[in-house]
């Protein structure tokens, strides 16, 4: 109920008032779990920006897949980031309690909505780095549940890593088909095939006058 309330009476407004949205290909975005919106990540913006795009009725179930060494790294964030965003805490730097990514899979079997960051960690503003691995094992473990690639561009600039504040900017979603673990034969082509995808959305990005 609270996670509710926040994305309908805080996330979705602030969202709406202090961004300018282009969404291309919303209607490829999924209407029920299980799924995995798989974006580039360049500020805690893009985390909102993904849950305020998906209907209000799904707010309960969307986990957005988040690193335990920060938003758990003291009580007042940790309370925030489990009870009001709902996030699914993973150790970056190995599991000391076993498989990382057996959370998520439950989570995809409860048809759960995750989202997943497979650069691991927010970067440069508005520059891409190197996708992780578990994003390619996560689709294999689970070949037919689908993976939504999403290229975000200018949130970056709006809430870059180590501000506090959002600044008004415009700023795109391009969402791309679906992919699937089980057209591919490995986690490694699986994430060329993403990486490919993320490529392909990005080219189709108009630039904008800041770049």
């Amino acid at each position: 109920m609270l996670k509710h309330l926040f994305v309908a009476l805080v996330l979705r407004p602030v969202v709406l008032i202090v961004l300018g949205l282009n969404v291309r290909h919303r209607e490829r975005l999924p209407t029920s779990g299980p799924a995995i919106l798989a974006a580039n990540h360049n500020s805690h913006l893009d985390t909102a920006v993904l849950l305020s795009l998906l209907p209000q009725r799904l707010a309960g179930r969307i986990r957005p897949v988040a690193a335990a060494d920060y938003f758990l790294s003291n009580p007042l964030l940790a309370w925030f980031s489990r009870h009001l965003l709902g996030i699914l805490p993973i150790e970056r730097r190995g599991s000391r309690s076993g498989d990382p990514l057996a959370a998520l899979e439950d989570a995809l079997d409860r048809n759960e909505l995750l989202i997943l960051f497979p650069e691991g960690t927010r970067g440069e503003p508005e520059r891409m780095a190197e996708f992780k691995s578990g994003l390619g094992r996560l689709a294999e473990r689970r070949p037919e549940v689908p993976v939504i690639p999403i290229f975000l561009h200018g949130l970056g600039k709006a809430l870059p890593k180590g501000s506090l504040l959002p600044v008004p900017f415009f700023c795109d979603v391009f969402v791309g088909p679906a992919l699937q673990g089980r057209d591919h034969q490995n986690p490694r082509q699986f994430l060329e095939s993403y990486g490919t995808a993320i490529a392909d959305l990005e080219k189709a990005c108009p630039a904008a006058e800041w770049e």
